[in-house]
């Protein structure tokens, strides 16, 4: 099939190579030119790993223009990838969508039958009372007879972007009717590797779907991260034997059952907000989903309290994790940035490192901070540090790194990462959701 993807960040960029991979003719677009540079240059517009290698293997069949019209009309099927920001009240702006929206249904006066595919975050109602009366007002034509519409949200982390997108668990799809849903879901029926359960129904629900996943998933993390601190409270308690146990109840299950940093990044945050916006909006009480906002939003304070409170006077703090998780350099919502922030506003010495995240950490620390060249050089120089993201790297780092081996250097393991008998015996040890004895939380 030949397809256009408007946007191409990070989600874009990434479909774009995927569906090119898998035999697809793809014409992205973009308002920034270097990205459109950048691809039809055989490169990566955005940061992701095995983009580049994959955009190299398949540029026959990639190209980018900033011609939305000209991309549309040489397709038969648009995926809209651009941002919807957050507003003030949590709820997303359609602005960017509505933008193309006008773009692509100017072009839909040219075309043939066409697919719109939505799969940007929206609230749900934004689909059917936004997008589709949108392109009907600039096309002149009618939504279901001269051409489809629609929403299919992807399910993906940065980080393993290709991977989720090749192998996703289901694909979600809110049709506008039955030749569109069709079409869409054969699609990906060749596309994804994985066999995965095509769901398909109408848009409000799709779109309360793919809000509610990310929702639900916030307050799974929450619960592990409310576990581990109960744990730190408990001698000889242990955050991971305990939800080793329970995630084995097929009820529960294990995935994003560790308790350790709070969620960060761009979707689940924002997305847990969103919802409970929407609940207010309609009159029902978000009380879950603001709690498990508030338990989130709680874990770099409480770190910051204990960093500080074994800190000796003038110390510094060592910050081993600046991305909201590994294989990313996406600091956005980052528990380890927040951590840095919390401590830098107290005045508190900081040196920070993180393999990706470097330069953008350096756009939003200020004050007191050093940024190291290597972990080893973040350890050396730091009176107590935290592991705050755990990339491969950090569970490589050793004793022989501390700034001193006399047991006054406080090691905080949030991930449960490093050789703990050998840091026991020469730092003041500390993991979170470990409870040694009943004052090793303070």
């Amino acid at each position: 099939m030949k397809i256009s993807i408007i946007g191409l960040g990070k989600l874009g960029a990434p479909m774009a190579a995927v569906m090119a991979h898998k035999g697809h003719t793809v014409v992205g677009v973009d308002i920034n030119p270097a990205f459109v540079s950048a691809l039809n240059q055989g490169r990566a517009p955005v940061f992701e790993p095995g983009l580049a290698e994959l955009i190299q293997a398949n540029r026959e069949r990639l190209s980018a223009t900033q011609d939305c019209e000209a991309a549309v009309l040489a397709t038969e099927a648009t995926f809209i990838m651009v941002p919807t920001p957050s507003g003030d009240d949590g709820r997303f702006s359609m602005r960017l969508v509505m933008d193309v929206a006008e773009k692509i249904g100017k072009a839909l006066r040219k075309t043939d039958w066409h697919l719109v595919v939505l799969s940007s975050t929206v609230m749900p109602g934004s689909t059917a009372e936004g997008l589709v009366p949108a392109l009907e007002a600039h096309s002149g034509k009618k939504c279901g007879l001269d051409f489809g519409v629609c929403y299919n949200p992807e399910f993906i982390a940065l980080g393993s972007v290709i991977r989720d997108m090749l192998n996703p668990d289901m694909i979600l799809i809110g049709e506008s009717d039955e030749r569109s849903g069709k079409m869409l879901g054969d699609f990906y029926t060749h596309v994804c590797e994985s066999n995965p359960r095509i769901n398909r129904m109408n848009y409000v629900n799709a779109e309360l779907t793919k809000l509610s996943v990310n929702t639900f998933v916030t307050t799974k993390i929450s619960y592990a991260n409310m576990l581990a601190e109960v744990c730190e409270t408990l001698p000889g308690a242990d955050v991971d034997t305990v939800t080793g146990a329970i995630g084995c109840d097929s009820r529960i299950g294990q995935k994003y059952l560790r308790g350790a940093m709070g969620y960060g990044g761009p979707c689940f945050p924002r997305d847990n907000v969103a919802f409970s916006a929407l609940a207010r909006t309609n009159g029902v009480p978000a009380l879950l989903a603001e709690a498990t906002d508030q338990l989130n939003r709680r874990q770099a304070p409480r770190l910051a309290e204990l960093v500080r409170s074994r800190l000796p006077a003038n110390g510094t703090v060592g910050i081993l994790g600046l991305s909201y998780k590994p294989n990313t350099g996406v600091i956005e919502e980052s528990q380890g940035l927040r951590l840095a922030q919390h401590l830098l506003s107290a005045g508190t010495a900081v040196i920070v490192y993180d393999p990706a995240a470097m330069e953008n950490a350096k756009q939003q620390l200020t004050g007191k901070v050093t940024f190291a060249r290597s972990a080893a050089e973040c350890v050396r120089q730091a009176d107590a540090f935290a592991v705050t993201t755990p990339w491969a790297e950090f569970g490589a780092i050793l004793p022989a790194d501390l700034k001193r081996r006399d047991g006054s250097v406080l090691v905080l393991d949030c991930w449960r990462m490093l050789d703990r008998l050998a840091f026991m015996t020469v730092s003041d040890y500390r993991l979170i959701g470990v409870g040694v004895d009943s004052s090793a939380i303070e």
